[in-house]
């Protein structure tokens, strides 16, 4: 049976302070890179660091790297040169597939962090993790150069082949390969290296040496902390990370990023060098495939599923919970079947909305419970499948007797919704305000407090006007009652630049 080849291209819309990246396949968006002007991602860049502070109790220090926060070095991903090497070859979770995060899975190590770092101590480091929320940069000292095959590690001797590359025979060759440059230095080799040639990974470990002796020099020159080496533009990234055999065309829909892609490309992708083309139509990039519309719909709390289901997906600093309802759908057998047929559907844009949000960390996904074990592990299948495509490293728990999958994703950079949104500044990021009911009750036992503990001729009660009509169209008896236990009258005064929940007292003059 003939099966038609998926065709995928990338996007690349540029615009001064903002520049999107979109993978797609077969139309549909597969992958999206957003990142301004003003905030790039640190992740990748190395840095001059000087210890401010080391935390023998949580195995850690802060480095200072010049940034606006302390960044974060936990013991684990600190070089302890006096360790033994770790032996060469190991199986490699290729994390550049990830794909902006280069360094292989740390080791715990033996030695304390006091052991290893002192304050003042000044140390070349790497961002690991962008600054999320309050928390500092996570780094580490383990240094990752990322090329088009491999991702060299100057810093450890360490050879790792991604799983995804799943031919033992062409893991075999490729290994063989890098052993014979004999590099200076640890190699990943990376999943766009498949098929590839002795020359081709000559070239690209070339390149990472030749770089990392650039590394080195601004390093030894930069006399304070801060800057030496920074990553890559986002669009270069994301041609160096997903540009792949099924991509057809790369589209730029800016002339000098057009000029600067073509340059990339022709110089470690020359054979991709044809894809490239400058859209100059009238119609907006995005609007090819109406991304702008998908894009909105990822930043929605709620996404409908075709049938008429729904999921819910609510993220907070560290954990995304996402619930699945059946909605509109009724189904056309049982119950049973319809839950099936909701929960598998479900599974396909969940994996689809974890990889355009870029959520991370732990999530925990509640899937409408199913009585046949079966059923069960069916849709436990189709979880894994859908989340083997993703580039991120994603582990997951089988379901429990509640329905409940916990599972996690490697977050290395904010998510979609925090890239683009600001918590709501009227509900201070809490997704709710208080009924005006309970305001007013609020309000009426502030009155029974103050005035009878004051013995003021009355009160005034300084409040938004929602609230004030509330009171006066759905309290009047309640308020009457107040009024009668304080033995005073009452007037509501209102307040245009007050928050609904605020109200203040005073003494009403007589």
């Amino acid at each position: 049976m003939y099966c038609a080849r998926m065709s995928a291209e990338i996007l690349i819309n540029v615009r001064p302070n903002l520049t999107r990246v979109a993978y797609v396949e077969d139309g549909i968006l597969n992958d999206l890179k957003i990142e301004r002007g003003g905030s790039p991602t640190l992740v990748g860049s190395i840095y001059k660091g000087r210890v401010v502070r080391v935390l023998p109790g949580m195995q850690a220090a802060f480095v200072d790297i010049g940034l606006d926060r302390a960044a974060f070095l936990y013991v684990a991903d600190v070089r302890a040169d006096l360790d033994g090497a770790p032996p060469f070859y190991m199986e490699q979770d290729e994390t550049p597939a990830a794909p902006d995060e280069h360094a292989p899975e740390t080791v715990v190590p033996h030695s304390t962090i006091q052991d290893l770092l002192h304050e003042g101590q000044i140390i070349m480091v790497q961002v690991a993790k962008d600054p999320l929320g309050s928390k500092g940069a996570r780094i580490t000292t383990h240094i990752s150069l990322a090329g088009r095959h491999v991702v060299f590690m100057p810093t450890l001797q360490h050879l790792g082949i991604s799983r995804r590359i799943e031919s033992e025979t062409e893991r075999e060759r490729l290994k063989k390969i890098v052993e014979s440059l004999k590099p200076k230095g640890g190699v990943i080799i990376r999943t766009a290296c498949e098929g590839a040639t002795a020359e081709n990974l000559s070239a690209d470990l070339d390149y990472l040496n030749r770089l990392w002796t650039e590394v080195e020099k601004g390093y030894d020159k930069r006399k304070t902390p801060g800057i030496v080496h920074p990553e890559i533009d986002v669009e270069l990234r994301a041609l160096r990370d997903l540009l792949n055999e099924k991509v057809t065309r790369v589209l730029v829909d800016d002339q000098k990023a057009h000029k600067k892609v073509l340059q990339f490309i022709n110089q470690f992708m020359p054979k991709h060098g044809k894809s490239v083309t400058l859209h100059t139509g009238p119609q907006p990039l995005f609007d090819l495939y109406d991304l702008d519309l998908e894009i909105s719909r990822s930043l929605d709390r709620k996404v409908w599923l075709k049938s008429g289901g729904y999921i819910v997906i609510d993220e907070a600093e560290a954990l995304v919970v996402i619930d699945i309802n059946t909605g509109r759908f009724v189904g056309k057998k049982d119950l049973e079947d319809t839950i099936l047929k909701t929960n598998l559907e479900a599974v396909k844009e969940i994996a689809h909305q974890l990889r355009i949000r870029n959520c991370g960390g732990i999530i925990i996904i509640d899937f409408i419970d199913m009585e046949n074990p079966v059923h069960r592990e069916r849709v436990m299948n189709q979880l894994k499948l859908e989340l083997a495509s993703d580039l991120a490293k994603t582990s997951v728990v089988n379901m429990s007797e509640l329905g409940l999958v916990e599972m996690t994703r490697k977050r290395i950079r904010p998510s979609l919704v925090s890239s683009l949104c600001e918590p709501c500044t009227y509900c201070e990021g809490k997704g709710y305000i208080k009924r005006k009911s309970t305001i007013a009750q609020e309000i009426f036992l502030a009155l029974e407090r103050e005035v009878l503990r004051s013995n003021t001729g009355g009160a005034v009660v300084h409040c938004h006007s929602a609230v004030a009509d509330w009171i006066y169209e759905e309290e009047q008896e309640a308020l009457e009652a107040v009024e009668t236990k304080i033995q005073h009258p009452v007037v509501f005064k209102v307040e245009p630049g007050y928050h609904i929940e605020q109200f203040e007292l005073s003494a009403r003059i007589p």
